[in-house]
């Protein structure tokens, strides 16, 4: 089995259409599902979020409902963004990360439009995948540790957006880079010659002023 490392934030949309992608893996990828918190590695590498560009917000929200129709997803957005997707992302930790719980959540935000970061909504969307007392499954240490080493090994591994697939030591981010992920596991010689090395390490000619 390969092994692959799949980081997500819930508060991608990309990374809401590229769950429903997993399936189509080739059956010798063993996928482990990681949250990450987004900010987090934002906040790493001196960026800004798509959320935080009005222009490319918009943008953004009108690629995904495009993609998901063409691909015959439902796409709904939650009432609020960007929200705080932290107490979603801890929820998950401290049930698994299953594929189940994960595609739970994000159908909620992304399929049916639920709300991120409203308590009532989120202690319903808790109850639903059998947890009672939502404050004290994120509350526990471990879960906010777990989160936070995710966010840190993340970065440690090149990764500056959502979602991320981490396999063999090549990063392949977006939703829009799947059907390259797919090809180079059917032909891992796609990204070794000599082109493929030169490009991706290309020295600068100018930089901007920060």
């Amino acid at each position: 089995m390969r092994q692959a490392d799949w980081f997500f934030d819930y508060i991608s949309p990309y990374a809401y259409l590229q769950f429903h992608q997993l399936r189509a893996l080739p059956k010798d990828v063993e996928v482990t599902l990681r949250p990450v918190l987004f900010a987090g590695l934002l906040n790493a590498w001196g960026q800004l979020g798509p959320a935080e560009i009005p222009a490319k917000k918009a943008h953004t929200f009108l690629l995904c409902q495009w993609r998901a129709r063409a691909r015959g997803l439902p796409f709904t957005a939650p009432p609020r963004h960007p929200f705080n997707p932290l107490t979603l992302l801890r929820l998950t930790l401290a049930l698994g990360s299953t594929p189940a719980v994960v595609g739970a959540i994000f159908d909620h935000l992304w399929a049916q439009g639920g709300d991120g970061q409203d308590p009532a909504a989120l202690k319903a969307l808790a109850a639903d995948l059998g947890v009672d007392d939502l404050a004290a499954a994120t509350g526990a240490p471990a879960v906010k540790d777990q989160l936070r080493q995710n966010t840190d090994e993340a970065v440690a591994a090149g990764v500056y957006g959502v979602p991320s697939f981490v396999i063999e030591d090549h990063l392949f981010w977006g939703d829009d880079m799947f059907e390259m992920l797919c090809a180079w596991l059917d032909d891992p010689t796609l990204l070794d010659n000599p082109e493929a090395r030169r490009i991706s390490d290309l020295p600068p000619a100018a930089e901007r002023k920060r």
